[in-house]
């Protein structure tokens, strides 16, 4: 199966290779989804650069395969590998309040990876992207870049930010 790679610890599967699958915004606890074993996985180069192919036990065809289309490969919070200082699970700034400032910009409703026109995604050259909803409900991007942050709570939910001006108006 070809999946979004959002780890910096792909090879957590060959000590760790238990998942749970789910659809696509699953928010129950990981034990109600389909537990699966990660038996094999690369990581592609060229156009797929930046994904992972996994392979799970009991599936040996395409057929098999097809039944796990878009299904999220999901890691319980309790097993993931300890990040180095400064650095934050994608999934964990999802709810977070950015601040410019004293300022409430909004709430990170999810984070994008710049990619290529063939879709290779830049990891390397290019930040990530925080989507932002504003209280007024539209939405602003916002480079996640050491140059703009002032510091990230996770646990109260919160970034701080000193945003260049006009940064949130050129971006909405």
């Amino acid at each position: 199966m070809l999946a979004e790679l959002l780890t910096d610890f792909p090879e957590r599967f060959q000590t760790q290779p238990r998942v749970y699958l789910a659809p696509a915004g699953f928010n129950g606890h990981v034990a109600a989804a389909r537990e699966a074993e990660v038996t094999g996985f690369w990581l592609p180069v060229g156009k797929n650069a930046g994904r992972i192919v996994l392979s799970f036990a009991g599936i040996e065809s395409i057929n098999d395969a097809e039944k796990l289309e878009r299904l999220e490969v999901l890691i319980p919070e309790e097993e993931r590998l300890e990040l180095e200082e400064d650095a934050e699970y994608i999934d964990d700034l999802i709810g977070c309040t950015v601040y410019d400032g004293a300022t409430p910009v909004g709430e990170v409703s999810g984070v994008d990876f710049p990619t290529t026109p063939d879709g290779t995604r830049r990891l390397e050259d290019a930040a990530p992207l925080l989507t932002v909803t504003t209280p007024a409900g539209d939405e602003v991007l916002i480079p996640y870049v050491t140059a703009y942050l002032i510091s990230t709570d996770t646990g109260t939910k919160r970034i701080e930010m000193n945003l260049p001006a006009g940064l949130i108006d050129l971006n909405l």
